[in-house]
């Protein structure tokens, strides 16, 4: 049964028509991407499906008694309430229901026979059940720790944290309360790509339906499972992942005859980034079904589809030649009060190469890109440049776009353009005509990063020191940087969370962790399929049994081996999730006792299918625990 279904939908904003017969329906397990370009009616979308703005037509209908929970970019009104309190204020319906059980438990306890109370007592008792038993706050603190948040957080006050921080708050309460329409505008800001891992897993293993606004290309093709574009007022369903939608679109504009060079140029595109995706061994047959698809919509008939057609398309200057290493780095020690960032750092980049920094969030990159780009001093060590070297810095904060002039005299001011020449390149990057004369304290997140990259371009730089440049940029300016990136002449040194910029402009992988910096001659998937195997390898080798003579043999205890730690911890692991999937088989067979999920042929197949699976793995976990036993 649909979750969600939106007939024909009309919005007005401003009394501007946003959005016209709009439809679609939204089963469970259902992930739906939004796609459009920014002022197309994403975020509003989000907003008439959570009921917070009504639409001018249409009516969106949810499934009786679905729960519905909206993250946008809106920080938590309450600054003084702790962290875990407001992440828990999601769940309100079973803090009431402990609060309930209280009450009955009080009641059973002076009147034992009362067989009212004790009816109302089981009622609740389910209810809490079904909510995820007395367990529910640790799998609320889960997700906390899942987006990034340490254990000593949860008690912190809300205006403790940065604005970033409550951010991943509001995605936390969204992700805990469990819904079963869960909307999500732009969930992945803020996160550090071992949070973004753990997201596209928690949400492709939801029940529920998903509808979610985002710019980060890898995330839109782990998760998406369908895609509504947003183009022109009006709305396009495509049923497939984010990658064949791209594909289809590029293949109907070369069909109108648009722009045909470009259009083939992204079909390319998706085929190169659909091979990187696979860096994973559990993708590589999705790949393989992915690029057939290509195959397939390369041929496929369209019809006529007004757009926008304004795209950001840009290169950069072609740098003078430097010496062959732009930038050398001996010993250094970077930190800041209080903590080492890096220790005993060693690094030599050559004048062509393309290079990408990664690690956790708070490890100290933005730290060591600046030292890098020499703007601040390393505590110990050298860090010299290479001859005729130029050196162009962008900051993730766009300190470019500040002050109190326009767009114009920032570019006139910083390039040394005046004119009709400074505004010829303001036009290629999208501020045409009056844009142009924009106050910079009136542009957005989006304008701004698009001045710096302006500016940029003019610099003549041979080496391009870059500090998450994708912020606030859509996914047709992250290609544009992205092929700017790739063709760039000089060196570039690269901090991004974008996966797919991060993978198609690195040669070479630098990692900071542990005050450490280690340098990986090869791209970004390369490094992380490495890892993960080396991750892989050294799980199995911790729970495998030692055979080393002597050493390492099983303790016993009453003349019987005792387990190892490993093998207790797996044992303990494995019986939570055989009570996990006992309870979902549960759950599911309750459903299922619904008449109404076997009144058609469909539903009954899907039912049956639902029910075989959720059996068939609690058989599995059995197996795999009496095996873990032996």
């Amino acid at each position: 049964m649909a979750i969600a279904t939106a007939s024909s939908l009309e919005v007005h904003v401003g009394g501007r028509r946003l959005i016209s017969d709009v439809s679609f329906k939204l089963e469970p397990g259902e992930r739906m991407t939004l796609s459009g370009r920014n002022g197309a009616g994403k975020s509003t979308l989000l907003r008439v499906l959570a009921g917070e703005l009504a639409p001018n037509s249409g009516r969106v209908a949810l499934q009786r008694g679905a729960r519905v929970a909206l993250h946008d970019q809106r920080p938590p009104l309450d600054s003084a309430t702790s962290l875990s309190d407001y992440v828990f204020s999601g769940r309100a319906e079973m803090i009431e229901t402990e609060r309930e059980l209280e009450r009955l438990e009080a009641l059973m306890a002076e009147r034992p026979e009362d067989g009212e109370t004790m009816r109302a007592y089981s009622a609740a008792q389910q209810r809490l059940d079904h909510g995820g038993g007395y367990r529910w706050r640790d799998q609320v603190l889960t997700v906390l720790g899942g987006v990034g948040f340490g254990a000593d957080d949860a008690e912190r006050p809300l205006r403790s944290f940065s604005g970033g921080e409550l951010t991943r708050a509001s995605l936390v309460r969204a992700l805990a309360s469990r819904p079963d329409l869960l909307l999500l505008d732009e969930p992945t800001n803020h996160l550090d790509i071992p949070s973004l891992e753990w997201l596209e897993g928690y949400l492709t293993g939801l029940d529920a339906a998903v509808v979610l606004v985002a710019h980060d290309r890898w995330f839109l093709e782990a998760v998406g499972t369908s895609v509504l574009e947003l183009e022109a007022g009006r709305g396009r369903f495509f049923s497939g992942p984010w990658h064949a939608w791209r594909t289809e679109q590029a293949a109907r504009q070369i069909a109108l005859g648009k722009a045909i060079e470009r259009q083939r140029a992204e079909i390319a595109r998706m085929e190169r980034f659909v091979e990187r995706f696979r860096y994973k061994a559990t993708k590589a047959r999705q790949a393989q079904s992915k690029l057939k698809r290509i195959e397939r919509i390369k041929a496929e008939a369209v019809s006529e589809d007004p757009r926008d057609n304004r795209s950001l398309r840009f290169s950069f200057k072609p740098p003078e030649r430097a010496g062959r290493y732009v930038l050398k780095v001996e010993g250094a020690r970077v930190e800041v009060p209080g903590r080492v960032l890096v220790e005993a750092a060693s690094l030599r980049l050559e004048r062509n190469e393309h290079v990408v920094l990664i690690g956790p969030n708070g490890a100290g990159k933005t730290t060591l890109i600046e030292t890098l780009a020499g703007l601040r001093e390393p505590a110990a060590g050298k860090i010299g440049q290479g001859h005729n070297v130029s050196v162009g810095y962008l900051s993730q904060h766009a300190e470019t776009a500040a002050g109190n002039g326009t767009v114009l005299d920032a570019v006139s001011e910083q390039t040394g353009l005046h004119g009709q020449k400074a505004r010829d390149l303001l036009g290629a990057f999208l501020f045409s005509g009056e844009d142009a004369d924009k106050r910079l304290s009136d542009i957005s997140g989006g304008e701004q990063r698009r001045l710096s990259l302006a500016i940029l371009v003019c610099s003549g730089a041979n080496v391009l020191v870059l500090d998450e440049p994708t912020n606030h940029l859509d996914i047709e300016s992250r290609e544009a940087l992205e092929d700017a990136l790739t063709a760039f002449e000089g060196a570039v040194i690269l901090v991004s969370h974008d996966r797919a910029l991060l993978e198609a402009v690195g040669s070479r992988t630098l990692v900071i962790a542990e005050d450490r910096l280690e340098s990986h001659p090869v791209g970004w998937a390369t490094y992380q399929r490495e890892a993960d195997e080396r991750r892989a390898a050294d799980e199995a080798a911790a729970s495998a049994p030692s055979t080393g003579a002597g050493a390492g043999k099983p303790k016993r205890r009453n003349g019987a081996k005792e387990p190892s730690k490993n093998a207790q911890r797996r044992l303990r692991e494995l019986e939570g999730r055989i009570e996990a999937a006992e309870t979902a088989l549960s759950e599911l067979e309750t459903e299922l006792a619904d008449p109404a999920a076997w009144s058609s042929p469909g539903r009954a197949e899907r039912a049956g299918e639902r029910h075989q699976a959720a059996k068939a793995e609690v058989e599995r976990l059995y197996a795999e625990w009496e095996a873990a036993q032996a």
